[in-house]
């Protein structure tokens, strides 16, 4: 077999390695973009609580953050190994490589990088991607036709249909259950980012408690392809075996600081409720009872009603118990006595 440029003639030219997900880079710019909008006020904001501000803004936007960037990471498990395989079909030429799976809740990225990186006077570098959104069968059949190595085409052959490992059905539906519960663990993220604006801290810390719920339980539904009997993946001598990643163990953090968080918020709002309120800035229903202890009623829109026993008939006008009614304050021998809200309504 001939070569043209380091390239068998009949295959395309290399493919650009893979280098970042552009869906990471758009969630983490967003969120950049929000931490910095967020920041910005901080110079208006004086004394300690400057500081707990801050803190605040940087641990919320970092587990929103890992909860959304986790629909999107490729390595929630993944496995690797070095052999000496074949390199493409239609050739004796054997490569030393090392081959890589990434499994994500959307797909797998299967890797190949030569050891060294250039061999038969071409660069060994590939990254490819199988999502579960697309017929698997179909991306397969594209990836023959365009002559990928043997070693890709033969990871990516076990998560087709006609495979007999099943490998497609076990990691597709529990990536779907998976990533459904992060996103409600996102929209419990943010209804508990409302209420911690709200003086309603108590049910902040049990929406943080949720959130750490519904990420467990996005855990549990992804080690459920564990729970079953495992396709090898064997070439040359050695075998590929995957195991949790880091999206997995960071989802594990993630969850961990969040029951902290709302474990924390319920201890303290059962125990000192005033400093936590003092401390989020918020202020509850007493202390605007506080702010406004009584009510002054005016006379003129109270004739014909009793207030303390005494009937209100008009200024000046002497009650059955010798008070006065007077520009809506009732008038007592011992003085004037203001009459609250409270027991206007009870007495109405």
């Amino acid at each position: 077999m001939t070569f043209y440029d380091g390239i068998y003639p009949f295959y395309p030219l290399q493919r650009t390695p893979f280098i970042f997900s552009s869906s990471l880079l758009t969630i983490i710019l967003v969120f950049l973009v929000l931490a910095a909008s967020l920041l910005l006020i901080l110079p208006g904001i004086r004394g300690k609580s400057r500081f707990f501000w801050m803190f605040r803004i940087i641990v919320s936007l970092f587990i929103g953050v890992v909860i959304v960037a986790l629909n999107f990471t490729a390595d929630w498990a993944q496995g690797s190994l070095r052999a000496n395989s074949t390199y493409k079909s239609f050739s004796r030429a054997v490569v030393s490589a090392d081959v890589g799976l990434h499994v994500g809740l959307y797909g797998i990225n299967i890797t190949l990088k030569g050891n060294p990186v250039h061999q038969l006077n071409e660069t060994i570098d590939y990254n490819e991607e199988f999502s579960w959104t697309g017929q698997l069968d179909e991306q397969y059949s594209e990836a023959l036709e365009r002559g990928l190595p043997n070693p890709i085409l033969y990871i990516a052959e076990k998560f087709t249909r006609n495979s007999a490992c099943g490998l497609i059905y076990q990691y597709r539906y529990s990536g779907r259950y998976a990533s459904a519960t992060l996103w409600t663990a996102f929209c419990c993220w943010l209804t508990a980012n409302i209420l911690f604006s709200m003086p309603v801290l108590l049910y902040a810390g049990y929406m943080m408690l949720a959130t750490a719920a519904f990420i467990f339980f996005s855990m549990a539904s992804f080690s459920t392809v564990f729970g079953l009997p495992q396709c090898s993946f064997s070439i040359g001598d050695a075998t590929l075996q995957p195991s949790y990643s880091h999206s997995f163990w960071l989802a594990l953090a993630t969850g961990v600081l969040c029951v902290l968080i709302g474990c924390m918020v319920v201890l303290l709002d059962w125990l000192v409720p005033e400093m936590v309120r003092e401390a989020f800035s918020v202020s509850g229903d007493d202390d605007e009872q506080e702010d406004f202890p009584h009510g002054y009623l005016n006379a003129n829109f109270l004739e014909g009603v009793a207030i303390e026993g005494g009937l209100a008939i008009g200024d000046g006008e002497t009650s059955k118990e010798g008070g006065v009614a007077t520009g809506g304050v009732m008038v007592k021998a011992g003085g004037v006595k203001p009459v609250t809200i409270s027991d206007l309504v009870e007495r109405l």
